[in-house]
Protein backbone atom coordinates (compact mmCIF):
# COMPACT_ATOMS: atom_id res chain seq x y z
CA UNK A 1 0.00 0.00 0.00
CA UNK A 2 1.53 3.33 -0.98
CA UNK A 3 1.48 6.23 1.42
CA UNK A 4 -0.60 8.31 -0.95
CA UNK A 5 -3.43 5.81 -0.78
CA UNK A 6 -3.76 6.05 2.99
CA UNK A 7 -6.24 8.47 4.42
CA UNK A 8 -6.37 10.47 7.64
CA UNK A 9 -7.80 8.86 10.72
CA UNK A 10 -9.85 11.91 11.65
CA UNK A 11 -11.26 14.87 9.84
CA UNK A 12 -9.84 18.23 10.86
CA UNK A 13 -12.46 20.35 9.08
CA UNK A 14 -14.48 20.84 12.24
CA UNK A 15 -12.32 18.69 14.47
CA UNK A 16 -12.73 15.10 15.65
CA UNK A 17 -15.65 14.08 17.83
CA UNK A 18 -16.43 11.34 20.31
CA UNK A 19 -17.41 9.05 17.46
CA UNK A 20 -13.83 9.29 16.16
CA UNK A 21 -12.55 8.19 19.55
CA UNK A 22 -15.09 5.37 19.60
CA UNK A 23 -14.01 4.23 16.13
CA UNK A 24 -10.47 3.79 17.43
CA UNK A 25 -11.31 2.74 20.97
CA UNK A 26 -13.73 -0.16 20.49
CA UNK A 27 -11.28 -2.40 18.58
CA UNK A 28 -8.52 -1.45 21.03
CA UNK A 29 -10.80 -2.20 23.97
CA UNK A 30 -11.81 -5.62 22.69
CA UNK A 31 -8.19 -6.40 21.87
CA UNK A 32 -7.02 -5.35 25.34
CA UNK A 33 -9.80 -7.34 26.98
CA UNK A 34 -8.69 -10.40 25.03
CA UNK A 35 -5.08 -9.73 26.02
CA UNK A 36 -5.89 -9.52 29.71
CA UNK A 37 -8.52 -12.18 29.11
CA UNK A 38 -5.71 -14.65 28.58
CA UNK A 39 -4.98 -14.42 32.30
CA UNK A 40 -8.71 -14.44 33.17
CA UNK A 41 -9.28 -17.55 31.05
CA UNK A 42 -6.30 -19.32 32.60
CA UNK A 43 -7.46 -18.34 36.10
CA UNK A 44 -11.01 -19.52 35.42
CA UNK A 45 -9.88 -22.85 33.96
CA UNK A 46 -7.26 -23.44 36.65
CA UNK A 47 -9.70 -22.49 39.44
CA UNK A 48 -11.35 -25.89 39.01
CA UNK A 49 -8.06 -27.48 40.12
CA UNK A 50 -8.21 -25.72 43.50
CA UNK A 51 -6.52 -22.92 45.44
CA UNK A 52 -3.01 -24.40 45.22
CA UNK A 53 -2.97 -24.45 41.41
CA UNK A 54 -4.58 -21.01 41.30
CA UNK A 55 -1.95 -19.57 43.63
CA UNK A 56 0.83 -21.12 41.52
CA UNK A 57 -0.50 -19.56 38.35
CA UNK A 58 -0.93 -16.18 40.03
CA UNK A 59 2.65 -16.24 41.31
CA UNK A 60 4.11 -17.28 37.93
CA UNK A 61 2.01 -14.69 36.07
CA UNK A 62 3.27 -11.99 38.45
CA UNK A 63 6.90 -12.82 37.68
CA UNK A 64 6.35 -13.10 33.91
CA UNK A 65 4.41 -9.87 34.15
CA UNK A 66 7.61 -7.96 34.85
CA UNK A 67 8.88 -8.73 31.34
CA UNK A 68 5.49 -8.35 29.66
CA UNK A 69 5.14 -5.03 31.43
CA UNK A 70 8.43 -3.80 29.97
CA UNK A 71 7.35 -4.88 26.49
CA UNK A 72 3.97 -3.18 26.86
CA UNK A 73 5.69 -0.06 28.21
CA UNK A 74 7.77 0.48 25.09
CA UNK A 75 4.79 -0.51 22.93
CA UNK A 76 2.74 2.30 24.43
CA UNK A 77 5.53 4.74 23.57
CA UNK A 78 5.60 3.24 20.07
CA UNK A 79 1.87 3.85 19.68
CA UNK A 80 2.12 7.54 20.53
CA UNK A 81 5.20 8.12 18.39
CA UNK A 82 3.56 6.37 15.44
CA UNK A 83 0.49 8.61 15.82
CA UNK A 84 2.69 11.70 15.78
CA UNK A 85 4.48 10.47 12.65
CA UNK A 86 1.17 9.58 11.00
CA UNK A 87 -0.07 13.10 11.64
CA UNK A 88 2.93 14.61 9.81
CA UNK A 89 2.32 12.37 6.76
CA UNK A 90 6.08 11.70 6.50
CA UNK A 91 6.79 8.10 5.31
CA UNK A 92 10.43 8.33 6.42
CA UNK A 93 9.22 9.18 9.93
CA UNK A 94 6.83 6.19 9.84
CA UNK A 95 9.56 3.80 8.71
CA UNK A 96 11.94 5.11 11.37
CA UNK A 97 9.39 4.63 14.15
CA UNK A 98 8.60 1.05 13.08
CA UNK A 99 12.23 -0.05 12.78
CA UNK A 100 13.29 1.63 16.03
CA UNK A 101 10.32 0.37 18.01
CA UNK A 102 10.73 -3.22 16.85
CA UNK A 103 14.44 -3.23 17.66
CA UNK A 104 13.84 -1.98 21.18
CA UNK A 105 10.93 -4.38 21.82
CA UNK A 106 12.84 -7.49 20.78
CA UNK A 107 15.90 -6.53 22.81
CA UNK A 108 13.75 -5.87 25.90
CA UNK A 109 12.02 -9.25 25.53
CA UNK A 110 15.32 -11.13 25.26
CA UNK A 111 16.81 -9.34 28.26
CA UNK A 112 13.69 -10.12 30.29
CA UNK A 113 13.85 -13.82 29.46
CA UNK A 114 17.49 -13.93 30.50
CA UNK A 115 16.64 -12.35 33.86
CA UNK A 116 13.79 -14.82 34.47
CA UNK A 117 16.08 -17.71 33.56
CA UNK A 118 18.69 -16.59 36.08
CA UNK A 119 16.59 -15.30 38.98
CA UNK A 120 13.03 -16.58 38.43
CA UNK A 121 13.43 -19.88 40.26
CA UNK A 122 14.91 -18.17 43.31
CA UNK A 123 12.11 -15.61 43.50
CA UNK A 124 9.45 -18.32 43.18
CA UNK A 125 11.11 -20.34 45.94
CA UNK A 126 11.12 -17.36 48.29
CA UNK A 127 7.59 -16.09 47.62
CA UNK A 128 5.62 -19.35 47.20
CA UNK A 129 3.62 -20.29 50.32
CA UNK A 130 4.32 -24.02 49.83
CA UNK A 131 6.77 -26.20 47.91
CA UNK A 132 3.99 -27.56 45.72
CA UNK A 133 2.99 -24.05 44.67
CA UNK A 134 6.64 -23.28 43.84
CA UNK A 135 7.02 -26.37 41.63
CA UNK A 136 3.84 -25.67 39.68
CA UNK A 137 4.79 -21.99 39.22
CA UNK A 138 8.22 -22.90 37.81
CA UNK A 139 6.64 -25.31 35.31
CA UNK A 140 4.23 -22.60 34.18
CA UNK A 141 7.06 -20.07 33.72
CA UNK A 142 9.15 -22.45 31.62
CA UNK A 143 6.43 -22.68 28.96
CA UNK A 144 5.29 -19.06 29.24
CA UNK A 145 8.66 -17.93 27.84
CA UNK A 146 7.23 -18.61 24.36
CA UNK A 147 4.43 -16.12 25.07
CA UNK A 148 6.99 -13.49 26.05
CA UNK A 149 8.92 -13.87 22.79
CA UNK A 150 5.74 -13.66 20.73
CA UNK A 151 4.50 -10.60 22.61
CA UNK A 152 7.79 -8.76 22.04
CA UNK A 153 7.00 -8.75 18.32
CA UNK A 154 3.21 -8.75 18.47
CA UNK A 155 2.76 -5.82 20.85
CA UNK A 156 5.09 -3.64 18.78
CA UNK A 157 3.15 -4.39 15.59
CA UNK A 158 -0.19 -3.85 17.33
CA UNK A 159 0.96 -0.44 18.57
CA UNK A 160 2.15 0.49 15.09
CA UNK A 161 -1.25 -0.36 13.57
CA UNK A 162 -3.05 1.49 16.38
CA UNK A 163 -0.96 4.62 15.91
CA UNK A 164 -1.82 4.60 12.20
CA UNK A 165 -5.52 4.35 13.07
CA UNK A 166 -5.86 0.72 11.92
CA UNK A 167 -6.97 -0.60 15.28
CA UNK A 168 -9.11 -3.37 13.79
CA UNK A 169 -6.05 -5.33 12.67
CA UNK A 170 -4.94 -5.82 16.27
CA UNK A 171 -8.47 -6.82 17.19
CA UNK A 172 -8.63 -9.42 14.42
CA UNK A 173 -5.39 -10.96 15.65
CA UNK A 174 -6.91 -11.57 19.07
CA UNK A 175 -10.19 -12.78 17.63
CA UNK A 176 -8.12 -15.44 15.90
CA UNK A 177 -5.96 -16.36 18.88
CA UNK A 178 -8.52 -16.29 21.71
CA UNK A 179 -10.56 -19.39 20.73
CA UNK A 180 -7.30 -21.21 20.07
CA UNK A 181 -6.17 -20.31 23.57
CA UNK A 182 -9.38 -21.58 25.15
CA UNK A 183 -9.49 -24.89 23.29
CA UNK A 184 -5.78 -25.62 23.66
CA UNK A 185 -5.75 -24.70 27.37
CA UNK A 186 -8.73 -26.91 28.17
CA UNK A 187 -7.19 -29.78 26.23
CA UNK A 188 -3.80 -29.58 27.93
CA UNK A 189 -5.11 -28.82 31.42
CA UNK A 190 -7.46 -31.79 31.56
CA UNK A 191 -5.88 -34.12 28.98
CA UNK A 192 -8.67 -34.28 26.41
CA UNK A 193 -8.41 -35.88 22.94
CA UNK A 194 -5.49 -38.06 23.91
CA UNK A 195 -3.29 -35.20 25.12
CA UNK A 196 -1.50 -35.34 28.50
CA UNK A 197 -3.25 -33.74 31.49
CA UNK A 198 -0.70 -31.09 32.52
CA UNK A 199 -2.76 -28.97 34.91
CA UNK A 200 -1.33 -25.48 35.40
CA UNK A 201 1.37 -26.06 32.77
CA UNK A 202 -1.35 -26.91 30.25
CA UNK A 203 -2.77 -23.40 30.62
CA UNK A 204 0.63 -21.95 29.71
CA UNK A 205 0.86 -24.22 26.65
CA UNK A 206 -2.53 -23.00 25.44
CA UNK A 207 -1.40 -19.39 25.79
CA UNK A 208 1.86 -20.11 23.95
CA UNK A 209 0.09 -21.69 20.97
CA UNK A 210 -2.36 -18.78 20.74
CA UNK A 211 0.39 -16.14 20.99
CA UNK A 212 2.33 -17.79 18.18
CA UNK A 213 -0.70 -17.76 15.90
CA UNK A 214 -1.44 -14.14 16.76
CA UNK A 215 2.03 -12.79 15.94
CA UNK A 216 2.08 -14.74 12.68
CA UNK A 217 -1.13 -12.99 11.65
CA UNK A 218 0.27 -9.55 12.51
CA UNK A 219 3.45 -10.14 10.50
CA UNK A 220 1.32 -11.15 7.53
CA UNK A 221 -0.76 -7.96 7.84
CA UNK A 222 2.37 -5.82 8.01
CA UNK A 223 3.72 -7.35 4.81
CA UNK A 224 0.31 -6.96 3.17
CA UNK A 225 -0.41 -3.32 4.06
CA UNK A 226 2.98 -1.69 4.69
CA UNK A 227 5.43 -3.36 2.32
CA UNK A 228 5.94 0.07 0.71
CA UNK A 229 8.08 1.05 3.71
CA UNK A 230 10.87 -1.21 2.42
CA UNK A 231 11.21 1.12 -0.59
CA UNK A 232 11.53 4.26 1.52
CA UNK A 233 15.15 5.43 1.71
CA UNK A 234 16.80 7.21 4.59
CA UNK A 235 16.03 7.67 8.27
CA UNK A 236 14.47 10.39 10.40
CA UNK A 237 17.94 11.30 11.66
CA UNK A 238 21.25 11.01 9.78
CA UNK A 239 21.50 7.21 10.27
CA UNK A 240 19.69 4.37 12.00
CA UNK A 241 21.80 4.60 15.15
CA UNK A 242 20.82 8.25 15.64
CA UNK A 243 17.21 7.45 14.75
CA UNK A 244 17.15 4.66 17.33
CA UNK A 245 18.66 6.97 19.93
CA UNK A 246 16.06 9.68 19.24
CA UNK A 247 13.23 7.14 19.49
CA UNK A 248 14.64 5.85 22.77
CA UNK A 249 14.88 9.38 24.21
CA UNK A 250 11.20 9.92 23.43
CA UNK A 251 10.11 6.43 24.52
CA UNK A 252 12.09 6.04 27.73
CA UNK A 253 9.97 8.28 30.01
CA UNK A 254 6.78 6.62 28.71
CA UNK A 255 8.33 3.19 29.08
CA UNK A 256 9.51 3.98 32.59
CA UNK A 257 5.98 5.11 33.45
CA UNK A 258 4.34 1.92 32.24
CA UNK A 259 7.10 -0.37 33.45
CA UNK A 260 6.99 1.26 36.86
CA UNK A 261 3.22 0.71 37.00
CA UNK A 262 3.55 -2.94 35.98
CA UNK A 263 6.54 -3.50 38.25
CA UNK A 264 4.75 -1.94 41.21
CA UNK A 265 1.62 -4.01 40.47
CA UNK A 266 3.55 -7.25 40.44
CA UNK A 267 5.59 -6.35 43.50
CA UNK A 268 2.26 -5.84 45.24
CA UNK A 269 1.07 -9.19 43.88
CA UNK A 270 4.11 -10.87 45.38
CA UNK A 271 3.29 -9.16 48.68
CA UNK A 272 -0.30 -10.40 48.36
CA UNK A 273 1.13 -13.93 48.40
CA UNK A 274 1.77 -13.38 52.10
CA UNK A 275 -1.96 -13.00 52.75
CA UNK A 276 -3.95 -16.02 53.86
CA UNK A 277 -4.50 -18.59 51.11
CA UNK A 278 -8.18 -17.59 50.65
CA UNK A 279 -7.41 -13.86 50.65
CA UNK A 280 -4.60 -14.33 48.11
CA UNK A 281 -6.85 -16.45 45.92
CA UNK A 282 -9.50 -13.68 46.01
CA UNK A 283 -6.94 -11.04 45.02
CA UNK A 284 -5.67 -13.33 42.24
CA UNK A 285 -9.20 -13.63 40.88
CA UNK A 286 -10.19 -9.96 41.10
CA UNK A 287 -6.92 -8.51 39.73
CA UNK A 288 -7.51 -9.77 36.15
CA UNK A 289 -11.09 -8.47 36.28
CA UNK A 290 -9.78 -5.05 37.32
CA UNK A 291 -7.43 -5.11 34.34
CA UNK A 292 -10.01 -6.44 31.89
CA UNK A 293 -12.92 -4.19 32.85
CA UNK A 294 -10.60 -1.25 33.40
CA UNK A 295 -9.37 -1.45 29.81
CA UNK A 296 -12.65 0.11 28.67
CA UNK A 297 -11.69 3.42 30.25
CA UNK A 298 -7.98 2.99 29.55
CA UNK A 299 -8.43 2.32 25.84
CA UNK A 300 -10.78 5.28 25.52
CA UNK A 301 -8.00 7.39 27.01
CA UNK A 302 -5.37 5.84 24.72
CA UNK A 303 -7.54 6.45 21.66
CA UNK A 304 -7.86 10.05 22.85
CA UNK A 305 -4.08 10.27 23.06
CA UNK A 306 -3.66 8.86 19.53
CA UNK A 307 -5.97 11.49 18.05
CA UNK A 308 -4.36 14.29 20.07
CA UNK A 309 -0.93 13.19 18.79
CA UNK A 310 -2.20 13.15 15.20
CA UNK A 311 -3.79 16.59 15.59
CA UNK A 312 -0.61 18.02 17.07
CA UNK A 313 1.34 16.48 14.19
CA UNK A 314 -1.00 18.36 11.85
CA UNK A 315 -0.50 21.62 13.84
CA UNK A 316 -4.23 21.85 14.57
CA UNK A 317 -5.74 24.95 16.18
CA UNK A 318 -6.13 25.17 19.95
CA UNK A 319 -9.92 25.62 19.71
CA UNK A 320 -10.21 22.26 17.93
CA UNK A 321 -8.08 20.58 20.58
CA UNK A 322 -10.18 22.09 23.38
CA UNK A 323 -13.47 20.93 21.85
CA UNK A 324 -12.09 17.48 21.23
CA UNK A 325 -10.75 17.00 24.74
CA UNK A 326 -14.04 18.14 26.31
CA UNK A 327 -15.87 15.57 24.22
CA UNK A 328 -13.34 12.90 25.16
CA UNK A 329 -13.77 13.64 28.85
CA UNK A 330 -17.54 13.24 28.71
CA UNK A 331 -17.09 9.87 27.05
CA UNK A 332 -14.58 8.86 29.72
CA UNK A 333 -17.17 9.25 32.49
CA UNK A 334 -19.65 7.13 30.55
CA UNK A 335 -16.96 4.48 30.16
CA UNK A 336 -16.25 4.63 33.91
CA UNK A 337 -19.93 4.03 34.72
CA UNK A 338 -19.93 1.03 32.41
CA UNK A 339 -16.83 -0.38 34.12
CA UNK A 340 -18.46 0.04 37.54
CA UNK A 341 -21.48 -1.90 36.28
CA UNK A 342 -19.22 -4.76 35.19
CA UNK A 343 -17.62 -4.89 38.64
CA UNK A 344 -21.09 -5.00 40.17
CA UNK A 345 -22.07 -8.00 38.06
CA UNK A 346 -18.82 -9.87 38.75
CA UNK A 347 -18.94 -9.40 42.52
CA UNK A 348 -22.63 -10.28 42.82
CA UNK A 349 -22.08 -13.36 40.64
CA UNK A 350 -19.03 -14.66 42.51
CA UNK A 351 -20.90 -17.60 44.02
CA UNK A 352 -21.92 -18.74 40.55
CA UNK A 353 -18.69 -17.98 38.68
CA UNK A 354 -16.40 -19.58 41.25
CA UNK A 355 -18.62 -22.18 42.88
CA UNK A 356 -15.70 -24.60 43.22
CA UNK A 357 -13.81 -22.30 45.58
CA UNK A 358 -13.99 -21.89 49.34
CA UNK A 359 -16.90 -19.87 50.76
CA UNK A 360 -14.53 -17.40 52.42
CA UNK A 361 -12.76 -16.74 49.11
CA UNK A 362 -16.10 -15.87 47.50
CA UNK A 363 -17.09 -13.65 50.43
CA UNK A 364 -13.88 -11.67 50.01
CA UNK A 365 -14.79 -11.05 46.36
CA UNK A 366 -18.18 -9.65 47.35
CA UNK A 367 -16.62 -7.37 49.97
CA UNK A 368 -14.53 -5.67 47.26
CA UNK A 369 -17.64 -4.15 45.63
CA UNK A 370 -17.80 -0.67 47.32
CA UNK A 371 -14.21 0.09 46.31
CA UNK A 372 -14.66 -1.17 42.76
CA UNK A 373 -17.74 0.98 42.17
CA UNK A 374 -15.77 4.20 42.84
CA UNK A 375 -12.36 3.32 41.40
CA UNK A 376 -13.14 3.72 37.63
CA UNK A 377 -14.06 7.41 37.85
CA UNK A 378 -10.83 9.03 39.13
CA UNK A 379 -8.82 6.41 37.26
CA UNK A 380 -10.50 7.23 33.93
CA UNK A 381 -10.11 10.98 34.34
CA UNK A 382 -6.44 10.60 35.27
CA UNK A 383 -5.94 8.43 32.19
CA UNK A 384 -7.34 11.11 29.87
CA UNK A 385 -4.88 13.63 31.34
CA UNK A 386 -1.92 11.28 31.18
CA UNK A 387 -2.44 10.22 27.57
CA UNK A 388 -3.05 13.80 26.42
CA UNK A 389 0.16 14.99 28.05
CA UNK A 390 2.14 12.09 26.57
CA UNK A 391 0.77 12.87 23.12
CA UNK A 392 2.16 16.39 23.44
CA UNK A 393 5.58 15.10 24.49
CA UNK A 394 5.19 16.05 28.16
CA UNK A 395 6.30 12.56 29.09
CA UNK A 396 8.69 13.32 31.94
CA UNK A 397 6.02 15.06 34.03
CA UNK A 398 3.62 12.13 33.58
CA UNK A 399 6.42 9.74 34.52
CA UNK A 400 7.05 11.58 37.78
CA UNK A 401 3.38 11.50 38.80
CA UNK A 402 3.13 7.76 38.27
CA UNK A 403 6.51 6.78 39.67
CA UNK A 404 6.27 8.77 42.90
CA UNK A 405 2.65 7.82 43.62
CA UNK A 406 3.54 4.14 43.17
CA UNK A 407 6.84 3.95 45.01
CA UNK A 408 6.20 6.50 47.74
CA UNK A 409 2.63 5.38 48.40
CA UNK A 410 1.18 2.22 46.84
CA UNK A 411 4.05 -0.24 47.29
CA UNK A 412 5.06 0.79 50.83
CA UNK A 413 1.41 1.08 51.88
CA UNK A 414 0.71 -2.43 50.59
CA UNK A 415 3.77 -3.82 52.34
CA UNK A 416 2.78 -2.18 55.63
CA UNK A 417 -0.85 -3.30 55.32
CA UNK A 418 0.03 -6.93 54.60
CA UNK A 419 3.37 -7.59 56.27
CA UNK A 420 3.21 -5.32 59.32
CA UNK A 421 -0.34 -4.39 60.25
CA UNK A 422 -1.94 -7.60 58.88
CA UNK A 423 -5.00 -5.63 57.69
CA UNK A 424 -8.04 -7.15 56.05
CA UNK A 425 -7.77 -7.79 52.31
CA UNK A 426 -10.51 -5.17 51.77
CA UNK A 427 -8.20 -2.42 53.06
CA UNK A 428 -5.37 -3.79 50.95
CA UNK A 429 -7.47 -3.39 47.80
CA UNK A 430 -8.57 0.13 48.80
CA UNK A 431 -4.96 1.31 48.39
CA UNK A 432 -5.58 1.33 44.62
CA UNK A 433 -8.34 3.92 45.06
CA UNK A 434 -6.27 6.10 47.38
CA UNK A 435 -3.46 6.14 44.82
CA UNK A 436 -5.76 7.53 42.10
CA UNK A 437 -6.91 10.28 44.45
CA UNK A 438 -3.29 11.26 45.10
CA UNK A 439 -2.56 11.59 41.34
CA UNK A 440 -5.74 13.53 40.53
CA UNK A 441 -4.67 17.13 41.41
CA UNK A 442 -1.27 16.93 39.71
CA UNK A 443 -2.71 15.62 36.43
CA UNK A 444 -5.62 18.02 36.13
CA UNK A 445 -3.65 21.12 37.08
CA UNK A 446 -1.20 20.41 34.24
CA UNK A 447 -3.97 19.93 31.67
CA UNK A 448 -5.72 23.17 32.63
CA UNK A 449 -2.49 25.15 32.19
CA UNK A 450 -2.73 24.41 28.44
CA UNK A 451 0.91 24.17 27.33
CA UNK A 452 0.18 20.77 25.73
CA UNK A 453 -1.90 22.47 23.02
CA UNK A 454 1.13 24.36 21.71
CA UNK A 455 3.54 21.42 21.50
CA UNK A 456 5.46 20.86 18.24
CA UNK A 457 5.72 17.08 18.05
CA UNK A 458 7.47 16.93 14.68
CA UNK A 459 10.72 18.27 16.14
Amino acid sequence: MSWTKSRPTVSTTSGPKSRDIFALAWPMTLKAIMLHGTVVIDAYLVAALGEISLAAMGLAAAIAGFVLGAILAFSNAMQIRTAQAYGTRDPVFIKSVLASGMTISVVVGCIGLAIISIFGGTVVGIMAPTGEVATLAKDYLAVFAIVILAEAIGQCLSSFFNGCGRTKISLYSFCLSLPINIVASIAFIHGYWGLPALGVTGAAIGSAIAATVQVSFLIYQLSRHDSYLRKIHGWRQTNFAQTLKRHLIFALPIAVTFFSATFATHICTLIYAKLSLNAFAAMTLIAPWIMVAGTIGMQWAQATGIIVAQLLGQNEQEQVLDRFLSSAWRGAFIAAAFVAAIFLIVCLSASYLYSDLNTQTRSFLLSFLPILLILPFPKGSNAICGNTLRASGDTVYVMHIFVWSQWLFRVPATALAVLYFDLSVIWVLSILLFEECIKFPAFHRRIYRGEWKRAIVSE
